[in-house]
């Protein structure tokens, strides 16, 4: 198949995915350019690479220039499907053009924004759902979005796919780290740093979990909302080690080694790309139940789930592991495996091209026969 992938962000991810793709498909990934000091990601030299300048949402002409600059290098490709991530203020506009002229499968990340999300939201919620209304297949990262997408957009139960978040932080080989042992008694909250990412629930777990295991730490890594209200709730600050801004990909690797468990105590979810990332690293995770994440974290095997807004129970399951290293080590296997069979680049792009053919038989086209397969390529450009 011919299959153009097309985003504005979600650079790593959308990069493991075309690596993956292009064992078996043409590709063509439109993608912003990587900004200057910001990471970049190895694409394969046969993934026909369209790196473009973002402007800023507030110039119209500009936009409008990109908007159709890439609508150029889509027809340029003659793809079989076009498959888009999430969306965009201005080139939601054009979907509905593009649903015309090909099967158009669109990644649903967040049916709605999040709360504290101000980011995100700087793109109105119905210029979104315009978006997603043009799916004619869906993908979302968890069966608990599957109904919202339904009933919010009018999408068919049986166009709308279920698919893991693919594993981050692994080699675009698609291999795990090397789990190392780590007998430190270290707590990772890490990602951007917004309200419905419930960090005040960790905070108040504190004193319960040094109480218990006086040498914990908590490591929270991230940017987000301003820091200076969550310093005001800690009890003790010199339990905690801050990094509130942009973190490379170095950082994060070296956090997640270093770190014992990894905690999610959100308030609300759709899915997570974080626990994908502490899984390859073989560390369990402490969780909240909501959204989808008792999809991807299986209580008792992999981690550990807790009711949102409790930061009681919260400390009880990180003092849990922190005080079990075999549970502890256990389920850090057990993740690594679940990374291996259901998050694995491979695993998630062979599941993303059985969409694809549903959408082109769909469409009213025929699915070409797979090309000669084309492992172990070096990797060469950069997004």
């Amino acid at each position: 198949m011919r299959i153009a992938w097309v985003t504005y962000d979600f650079e790593e991810y959308s990069s493991l995915h075309v690596n993956a793709l292009a064992d078996e498909h043409e590709v063509l990934l439109v993608i912003p350019r990587p900004e200057e000091g910001g990471a970049k990601y190895p694409v394969r030299p046969e993934v026909e690479h369209f790196a473009f300048d973002k402007p800023r949402l507030r110039q119209p002409l500009r936009q409008l220039a990109s908007v159709r600059e890439l609508l150029r290098r889509i027809d340029a490709f003659q793809p079989d499907v076009v498959h888009f991530q999430q969306g965009h203020l201005w080139f939601n506009f054009v979907l509905k053009q593009l649903r015309k002229k090909y099967p158009l499968v669109i990644t649903v990340h967040d049916p709605r924004h999040h709360a504290g999300d101000t980011v995100s939201k700087k793109t109105p919620q119905w210029v979104m759902d315009h978006g997603f209304r043009q799916a004619h297949h869906a993908i979302v990262h968890g069966g608990a979005l599957a109904p919202q997408v339904h009933d919010l957009f009018g999408v068919p139960e049986e166009r709308i796919h279920v698919i893991p978040h693919v594993a981050m932080g692994c080699g675009f080989d698609g291999q795990s780290k090397s789990a190392e042992t780590n007998e430190g008694k270290s707590i990772l909250f890490f990602g951007r740093i917004y309200e419905y990412k419930g960090l005040e629930y960790l905070i108040r777990s504190q004193p319960q979990v040094n109480a218990a295991v006086p040498n914990a730490k908590f490591v929270i890594g991230g940017r987000g909302d301003d820091f200076g209200r969550y310093e005001a709730m800690m009890d003790d600050r010199n339990r905690f080690e801050v990094h509130n801004r942009w973190l490379s990909d170095e950082e994060r690797a070296e956090m997640f080694r270093q770190a014992s468990i990894v905690v999610l105590p959100y308030i609300e979810a759709t899915q997570s790309g974080v626990v994908p990332v502490a899984y390859n690293y073989g560390r369990p995770v402490v969780a909240t139940d909501v959204g989808a994440l008792s999809e991807c974290v299986d209580h008792e095997k992999t981690g550990l789930l807790v009711p949102p807004r409790d930061a009681d129970a919260l400390a009880d399951a990180m003092i849990r592991l922190l005080t079990d290293d075999s549970l502890r080590q256990t389920m850090g296997a057990a993740a690594r495996e679940k990374l291996q069979q259901e998050l694995a680049p491979n695993v998630v792009a062979a599941q993303h091209a059985a969409v694809y053919e549903q959408a082109i038989r769909d469409f009213g086209g025929s699915v070409p026969s797979p090309t000669t397969a084309k492992n172990n390529q070096p990797v060469e450009a950069m997004v």
